[in-house]
């Protein structure tokens, strides 16, 4: 593995119990890159996030992720592994029965910090950095989903993780604060880490441009698209 990925599969094949969905997947993806997964529904794009989360084991091949080897990785490994992820959701996954500020200490507590000081900074950075460094004490329901997907971005960022994992984070979103997520997931990439989204949005790949894997038919094959190659994906016309 090359000192600055951070992600590495080698001939991996990934699969849910007995049904494998992808084979011969190799892949390398470094420190500050931005790498978009397409596929349609059931090709393999969730199943691939959640094997580099460890979710799903890896069922042939090798694998590193942050400096884990996956195939070989103990049960008990795996929350340290999973600090050096963060991962942000289509759906938010936020506890709605308490503040966003509540919100992030509960991941903060769940992950080893116990400084009460430590925490309440941590948190007013990382919303800061996501520009609701005034909304903490709101609940969930009182936010937009844009800024609901904002907490769940700060979330991702507050054990300061290596890799941010998106699966369709916009894809519950208005095209306008689509592009103010992306935005944030632009700038988490150009700070040094890596983040790989699974999306549908083939305008914002346009708006966004970057390195493009696709899973199709039990493989997963990358490049970066053309200008028409994305069009053609717009229009849902064969590339």
């Amino acid at each position: 593995m090359a000192l600055d990925n951070v992600i590495t599969l080698e001939n991996a094949v990934i699969g849910v119990d007995d049904h494998i969905i992808l084979t011969e997947v190799n892949l390398e993806v470094g420190r500050n890159e931005f790498v978009y997964l397409i596929g349609r529904v059931g090709s393999g794009k969730t199943s691939l996030i959640k094997t580099i989360n460890a979710e799903l084991p890896l069922k042939e091949g090798t694998g590193m992720v942050s400096g884990f080897q996956l195939e070989k990785v103990k049960r008990k490994e795996i929350p340290y592994l999973r600090r050096k992820l963060g991962i942000v959701f289509q759906d938010f996954k936020l506890l709605i029965d308490r503040t966003v500020d509540s919100n992030l200490e509960f991941a903060l507590k769940a992950t080893g910090w116990k400084i009460k000081g430590e925490i309440k900074d941590r948190i007013a950075e990382v919303l800061e950095k996501v520009d609701l460094g005034y909304k903490g004490y709101k609940m969930p329901h009182q936010l937009s989903g844009g800024e609901q997907q904002r907490v769940v971005i700060a979330r991702a960022l507050l054990n300061d993780p290596e890799i941010i994992l998106a699966d369709e984070p916009t894809g519950n979103l208005d095209p306008a604060t689509s592009d103010d997520i992306m935005k944030i997931l632009w700038e988490i990439s150009e700070s040094g880490r890596a983040v790989m989204m699974a999306t549908h949005n083939y305008n914002l790949i346009k708006r966004f441009s970057s390195r493009t894997l696709k899973c199709e038919e039990g493989k997963l094959s990358g490049a970066n698209l053309s200008e028409a190659d994305i069009d053609r994906l717009i229009r849902n016309e064969p590339m």
